[in-house]
């Protein structure tokens, strides 16, 4: 580790799949990300304390406190951020948060932070809920680079809608009555389907190596601490299916699931996400300002990520996010604007939590952010992660006058 340009520079934490190459931004882009950084010789911004907690919108952009009495002036869209904030209110959810972030520089657009009850705290880099069904995505990127799986690759199955047990992992036609392609599995959130390609296909070393590519039992880069998403993958077979279709095991922070998603739009490059934009002191002035693009390094092969796109885009068009995503009489409301997500859905019952995850970025083929919302509500809940995503997309295009998107109603 070094810091070069003022920018702390990390060495590409990833190896490219296929050849477990070290693979990298190009020299232009990496010759961007030394732009940015420390206007003087003073600590990263991690040490700088900066409380996005505290994150307050003012009429002329957003700001949050740092140590010291320095102030974080942050990427936030102001209008955004108060459309996602008022969604979450609206949705009288627990506890909730939002990410958006623009897909080519990795500046977010809107980090809003909900607690119905006890102090603010910032969710955002916590990393405490289950991955749940968003843990599809790094098995689907295994099964694509380690199995040769596409899309429309086929598997036949039984049961499994709600849990999978060791008799739904064995093929049987008499019981294999339903077939799926491993796109339409993905938005339908199949988990049988998962489960079975995962066990014929992959193994503990396999999409544990897929999931350290996505940063798994890492710390994110970032602005702030963040807390490192965790995967541990059991021995036994049954078990480590299970894993595999997103059943307990793993854990994301929402900046993470932002991150999955915005390495995908990237096409496997690693963009550094941030927030801060600048910071100053009272006393000494600007002290830092960030740069416009950090690529990190690759994480996945540009023609994995084209699969896995074409995977997630069957969650708005005809699966378990199409319903949040069109009116009663199945209108969408974001016209001709195709969307590539994932949901997760996971219920602890010890604790009456019932955590629901929507992650993705749109447009699908031509991406412009991407997103994370996670939702926590109790097992008698009003909205869900998915309706939450589709009102702060819903703003986000509204507000660049996409043609036939409304501003959301609440």
């Amino acid at each position: 580790m070094a810091i070069a340009g003022g920018i702390l520079c990390l060495a590409p934490l990833m190896l490219d799949p296929s050849t477990g190459a070290r693979a990298e931004g190009s020299s232009e882009e990496l010759a961007k990300a030394k732009a940015g950084g420390f206007s003087k010789k003073v600590e990263p911004p991690p040490l700088f304390g900066v409380n996005l907690a505290a994150l307050k919108v003012n009429p002329d952009g957003a700001v949050a406190p740092a140590h010291g009495g320095r102030v974080a002036r942050l990427t936030v869209d102001p209008a955004l951020q108060r459309h996602a904030e008022k969604a979450l209110q609206q949705g009288q959810i627990p506890e909730a948060a939002v990410v958006l972030i623009d897909v080519k520089s990795g500046r977010i657009l809107a980090y809003a932070n909900h607690v119905e009850a006890g102090p603010r705290r910032d969710l955002i880099v916590e990393a405490k809920a289950p991955a749940a069904s968003v843990f599809k995505i790094i098995t689907g990127t295994a099964l694509v680079d380690h199995a040769g799986v596409t899309p429309d690759t086929k598997q036949c199955y039984w049961g499994g809608e709600h849990k999978v047990d060791a008799a739904n992992l064995v093929e049987n036609p008499e019981k294999d009555k339903w077939c799926s392609t491993v796109a339409q599995a993905m938005g339908r959130s199949l988990n049988t389907v998962f489960a079975r390609l995962a066990l014929k296909h992959l193994d503990r070393d396999k999409l544990s190596q897929t999931a350290r590519s996505y940063g798994f039992n890492q710390a994110p880069v970032f602005d702030v601490p963040v807390a490192p998403h965790t995967l541990e993958l059991p021995e036994q077979s049954l078990e480590f299916a299970r894993t595999a279709a997103g059943f307990w095991n793993s854990t994301l922070s929402p900046l993470a699931a932002a991150q999955v998603a915005l390495t995908v739009a990237n096409r496997g490059l690693l963009v550094k996400p941030y927030v801060v934009d600048t910071i100053s002191d009272p006393k000494d002035g600007l002290l830092y300002r960030a740069s416009p693009r950090t690529v990190l390094g690759r994480a996945i092969r540009p023609e994995t990520a084209d699969a896995v796109t074409v995977m997630m885009e069957s969650t708005v068009s005809d699966g378990t996010g199409f319903k949040a995503f069109h009116d009663s009489a199945a209108r969408p409301y974001l016209p001709n604007i195709p969307i590539a997500s994932k949901t997760g859905t996971l219920i602890k019952q010890s604790s009456d939590q019932f955590y629901t995850w929507f992650v993705g970025f749109a447009p699908s083929r031509n991406p412009e952010v991407a997103f994370a919302v996670l939702a926590i509500n109790k097992t008698t809940w009003r909205v869900k992660a998915n309706t939450v995503a589709r009102q702060v997309l819903q703003a986000y295009f509204a507000a660049k006058k996409a043609p036939g998107v409304a501003t959301p109603k609440y």
